[in-house]
């Protein structure tokens, strides 16, 4: 992990610890090495670095087109291995981009919702995106992010403090990925990432 990384780590994680109360379950589920698409579900606008803060390897985002307008803005995003992909369209580019890092046995992390949830729960998964991981032959993790919604929902200029978890579920193989259809990946992931959410709600109900 690059030092700059690790600085801009410990800033995102303070501000998840501290500002939203973050915590990280099951971890030790996410692969240290090798290519992996971590899919979550999309709640706010932190959710790239809330989702990926916890982990001891570096993320990379796709990141909406426009936010790369700005040269500082854009600069930064990029620094942090953040790539651009247009909303609206099927972006070959952007597709090419993720199997050359999967390939290359990094960590992307994907949003197969399409966008950020109006009411908090998790919407319809596209399994054209785990026809990507079957391509890469890259490991697949599931990833639930819970209490963003309540911070920072998409109607929200700004966040407000809230209580906000991160779970991970159960890797689907690279095996699996290859032997697996795309439909069967998705339902697999969508059940997992519903048992990780599920769970997560249940350790804030007791209060852990």
């Amino acid at each position: 992990m690059r030092l700059y990384y690790l600085f801009m780590r410990f800033l995102s994680q303070s501000a998840f610890v501290l500002f939203f109360k973050g915590r990280a379950f099951d971890r030790e589920r996410v692969p240290l090495t090798g290519g992996v698409m971590l899919v979550c579900n999309h709640q706010s606008f932190f959710d790239p670095l809330s989702s990926t803060c916890a982990l001891p390897r570096e993320g990379n985002y796709m990141a909406r087109d426009t936010l790369f307008g700005s040269r500082w803005f854009g600069g930064l995003i990029r620094s942090v291995n953040a790539f651009p992909v247009k909303r609206g369209a099927g972006d070959v580019g952007a597709v090419k981009e993720i199997l050359r890092r999967l390939k290359a046995g990094k960590l992307v992390l994907v949003f197969p919702e399409g966008t950020r949830t109006r009411d908090g729960s998790i919407g319809r998964l596209n399994a054209n995106t785990m026809g990507i991981a079957r391509r890469a032959r890259a490991a697949v993790v599931p990833a639930v992010i819970d209490g963003a919604f309540e911070a920072w929902p998409r109607i929200r200029l700004l966040p407000h403090p809230w209580a906000t978890h991160v779970g991970y579920g159960e890797a689907i193989t690279p095996r699996e990925v290859q032997e697996w259809s795309n439909e069967r990946i998705t339902e697999v992931v969508a059940d997992r990432m519903a048992v990780v959410q599920q769970a997560l709600r249940a350790r804030r109900c007791a209060g852990r």
